[in-house]
């Protein structure tokens, strides 16, 4: 969607060459594959002369091709209109498909009386963008004019003709419109001869399209040609909530996706016993809540009690006819455990992955670790540090309490001790701060010098 032949208009789609010219990749909607075209045919076999060929929106129709031209799914080509002129449009199938289209629509080949022309050519394309161009301004003004008629109408979309002589205003509306002096207007606005046409809402949606609640595009804008009625009852057989905001489509009609699935569901339904409200059991009547079609069960509940209680269809049907008989049970029979109706993982929970609180408690432990790290054990001793893989390991020494340094206003000089064994100007600090050793060389005697009477100066002085 988003070429020029589809109803939303506007570019080209996201990597299409032929500039949204083409028929394939999702530039159209009602798309068709040819499964014959790798089948040789007959040597004296003469073609299908009614080609398909598609326009705008889902417009279809078929053409005969009495000029004998080779054409192929995707070509554009100039066709006969019935109010004269030609319009565009692209060959949507050839051959023996066409013949089976025919037979499906109730077509006969006599009926078939409009032919084509020519194959489009380069000043027909060009008149032919030229007029898809003006289909957006069209509609705008067109609503306008209705407005100011007030008129209870809402014009959807606009399709020109190829040869820019005709365009068709398709509408909506809940009743009967007179647009008599709406078509005067327009025409003298845009020179051109109007045609009116009032379609249904599921008609307007697909012509529009859009992206359905299912995330994929609407079903009647790509391949859904004839729209069943579908009413509420389809969504009673499948146990749908009856909300109509979940049930509309985006037509404002009941989705036709209810209708997919109704056969199945009804085939299911029939192993499901009908007229069961309630059963009459001695612990009192049991209602039903609701069943489940495809497990075969139903629930009931007891007065007062919340709980639901699973049955099988086979033990209902029992009861049910016990009480035909007047025969009261005394319970519903054995129940069936809700849990066995859970299918068990596939997998092995190794590292507990299911468990909801499996953080905090990766957390706690975190937290207790920390904890113990910082407490001292029993026996008063330190820990050894630990050795980190990676790092090498020093030696085991034994680690001696650091003493406690005093503050410098209550520090003490050392006492200046004197050794009788050793000579005279020599003296023994004893341990304190960094002064004190600096002292202690001051007094230290020359060592380099091997005189005992150390009264001699350095350099021969006395």
């Amino acid at each position: 969607m988003g070429c020029g032949s589809c109803s939303t208009g506007g570019c080209a789609p996201a990597g299409c060459k032929s500039n949204g010219s083409c028929l394939t990749n999702g530039c159209s909607k009602l798309d068709v594959y040819d499964w014959l075209s790798n089948m040789d045919m007959p040597t004296n076999y003469k073609p299908f002369p009614i080609i398909e060929v598609k326009f705008k929106g889902s417009r279809k129709e078929f053409f005969n091709n009495i000029d004998n031209l080779y054409l192929e799914a995707g070509e554009l080509v100039a066709v006969e209109t019935t109010t004269g002129g030609f319009d565009i449009g692209h060959v949507s199938m050839t051959g023996e498909l066409v013949r089976m289209q025919m037979v499906k629509r109730h077509v006969n080949e006599a009926d078939v009386a409009k032919k084509i022309y020519r194959k489009a050519t380069a000043a027909d394309v060009d008149k032919w963008k030229i007029a898809k161009d003006l289909e957006w301004e069209t509609m705008h003004k067109a609503r306008t004019l209705a407005i100011e008629l007030g008129l209870s109408m809402k014009i959807s979309d606009v399709d020109y003709q190829g040869d820019k002589t005709k365009a068709t205003f398709y509408y909506t509306a809940e009743g009967r419109v007179d647009f008599r002096e709406l078509i005067k207007r327009m025409a003298e606005s845009f020179r051109i001869r109007i045609e009116m046409r009032q379609i249904g809402m599921r008609q307007e949606a697909s012509r529009l399209g859009g992206i359905g609640s299912c995330g994929r595009e609407l079903c009647c804008s790509t391949w859904l040609t004839d729209f069943k009625t579908v009413s509420t009852s389809a969504a009673r057989y499948q146990n749908l909530s009856l909300n109509t905001l979940k049930l509309a489509g985006q037509c404002g009609k009941l989705k036709c996706c209810l209708n997919y699935e109704l056969d199945t569901y009804m085939d299911a339904l029939k192993h499901i016993p009908d007229n069961v409200n309630y059963l009459k059991t001695e612990k009192g009547e049991a209602r039903l809540q609701k069943t489940d079609i495809f497990k075969k069960l139903m629930w009931f509940s007891y007065p007062k009690d919340d709980n639901w209680v699973p049955v099988e269809i086979n033990r209902v049907k029992e009861i049910q006819k016990q009480n035909k008989e007047g025969i009261i049970p005394a319970d519903l029979g054995e129940v069936v455990e809700a849990l066995s109706l859970i299918k068990a993982p596939d997998y092995e929970n190794v590292v507990g992955q299911d468990s909801l609180t499996r953080l905090d408690d990766r957390h706690q432990n975190r937290n207790n670790k920390n904890r113990n790290k910082k407490k001292l054990p029993q026996d008063g001793k330190p820990q050894k540090p630990e050795v980190r893989q990676g790092q090498p390991q020093q030696a085991n020494k034994p680690q001696q309490p650091k003493p406690q340094q005093q503050p410098r206003a209550q520090q003490k000089p050392a006492a200046r001790v004197i050794d009788v064994n050793k000579p005279e100007g020599t003296a023994v600090v004893a341990p304190g701060n960094n002064a004190n050793k600096r002292n202690n060389r001051r007094h230290r005697p020359n060592r380099n010098n091997n005189n005992p009477n150390n009264n001699a100066k350095p350099n021969g002085k006395e």
